[in-house]
């Protein structure tokens, strides 16, 4: 039995939610424990955010790091800083003062194991985000995973699989899709608001920006104390400790993950793919591609890049650093723009649409991480789901594969093979460095 089962079983009986530490004014029965695996960047922001669902209960932390700079700004952050905060956060509320503290783990593995956590926040490096999320599914938690959903698609297939397998419930940190602007753009444009779709224009950013402050330590240096340096390189290759390669700045090496056009995939590409109603399923073709690559020492994924993916409808999707920032569906008789915080439409007229209740009206989400809890407690799928995540990267990694080849690509979306191209095939996938495997 899980543990929220037991409670629903159990309440009556129950010690009071005060001698525990959590929220009094929540039923047991919809309270949600939450392990947080990867204390970073993105993983302490998305915590923040569960911190203020008044149902969960932060009880785990783990990360490989113990404290250190390195991240967005030169930033520290790490399991202490992360466990610090969440201590912070429930100790102030706790006139009782019978907190017990939240447990900080160096190894995921710790945290699945234990069986009073309903699901867990994975916010690791790309080329961590397979494993964890498949033996999450396995231990029977439900996962908020960040995006880029995976490292590669083989590696996205076998996630997806695993999650459909054991019932469980995966968001994506795609939170666009929680954005009513960028729903609203695919709303006009799925309900025939600008004609005929023909074009999408995703824009991407390009570079390989040192958002960690250590572009300019890229040498091997010896390993800092309190980093399990080996196991922050799991299944990548064996590589010399710099500290340019991990933390923040690891998206710009092509072991970890796959530059701007995968850091950047699970949003603008993701929304296009909603738009054109094509989110369960993907291109035919890649072709066109240009890059530009990084040529530093340890950082060397594409800083600008062009190439096109064809639809079986003949809609292209033009994916760019060179295009204006965004996206942009381009239509027979008009034209919706959007990105954060802004929506734009020819005929103006079309920011006034509503869809009728005849028309598609497509998933309505506000909040990503409250949804996401919505969706554990109901057992509804969540707004992004990782079936749709897995094909949205899938172009991004395409992309990746067509511009190191040089060569345009046809591809199966149905086989997930790319036609007639067998090292195409072959870097849908990569060796895992011993004793690691998919």
């Amino acid at each position: 039995m899980r543990r929220r089962d037991a409670l629903k079983t159990l309440a009556p009986a129950f010690v009071p939610a005060a001698a525990l530490g959590l929220q009094d004014n929540v039923a047991p029965s919809r309270r949600v424990t939450v392990g947080v695996i990867g204390t970073g960047n993105q993983g302490t922001g998305d915590m923040k955010n569960f911190l203020r669902d008044e149902r969960v209960q932060v009880v785990a932390v783990c990360d490989v790091n113990k404290q250190s700079p390195g991240y967005w700004d030169g930033a520290v952050a790490g399991r202490e800083p992360a466990r610090n905060l969440v201590d912070w956060h429930y100790g102030r509320e706790k006139r009782s003062g019978v907190y017990k503290g939240c447990a900080a783990y160096e190894d995921y593995r710790d945290v699945l194991r234990r069986t009073d956590i309903d699901a867990v926040l994975i916010a690791l490096p790309d080329h961590w985000h397979s494993i964890p999320t498949i033996q999450a599914a396995r231990a029977g938690k439900d996962i908020y995973g960040e995006k880029p959903l995976a490292l590669t698609v083989a590696e996205g297939r076998a996630m997806a699989d695993a999650v459909k397998d054991h019932k469980r419930i995966f968001q994506c940190g795609s939170q666009q899709r929680s954005d009513v602007r960028f729903r609203k753009a695919c709303e006009i444009v799925r309900n025939g608001g600008i004609g005929k779709l023909h074009t999408v224009l995703c824009g991407l950013p390009g570079g390989t920006p040192d958002f960690g402050k250590t572009g300019d330590r890229q040498d091997p240096e010896p390993i800092p104390e309190g980093f399990n340096y080996d196991m922050w390189l799991g299944p990548a290759p064996d590589a010399p400790y710099a500290p340019g390669r991990c933390h923040v700045n690891f998206r710009w090496i092509l072991d970890y993950s796959g530059g701007q056009i995968t850091d950047w995939g699970g949003h603008h590409p993701d929304i296009a793919q909603w738009g054109m109603g094509t989110e369960l399923s993907g291109p035919i073709a890649i072709r066109g591609g240009q890059a530009t690559w990084a040529q530093e020492k340890l950082w060397n994924t594409a800083t600008d890049f062009h190439f096109e993916a064809i639809y079986a409808s003949g809609v292209r999707m033009v994916y760019s650093s060179r295009v204006r920032g965004g996206v942009t569906f381009l239509g027979s008789d008009g034209s919706v723009w959007v990105n954060r915080g802004a929506i734009e439409a020819t005929p103006l007229s079309l920011l006034d649409y509503e869809p009728s209740e005849k028309e598609i009206r497509l998933y309505r989400s506000t909040n990503h991480t409250r949804n996401f809890i919505d969706c554990v407690l109901s057992r509804n799928p969540p707004v992004a789901p990782i079936e749709q995540a897995h094909r949205s990267i899938t172009i991004a990694h395409l992309g990746n594969i067509s511009l190191r080849l040089g060569r345009d690509l046809r591809w199966d979306p149905e086989t997930e093979q790319v036609q007639n191209d067998t090292r195409a095939n072959e870097m849908l996938s990569r060796p895992m460095r011993k004793p690691w495997k998919l």
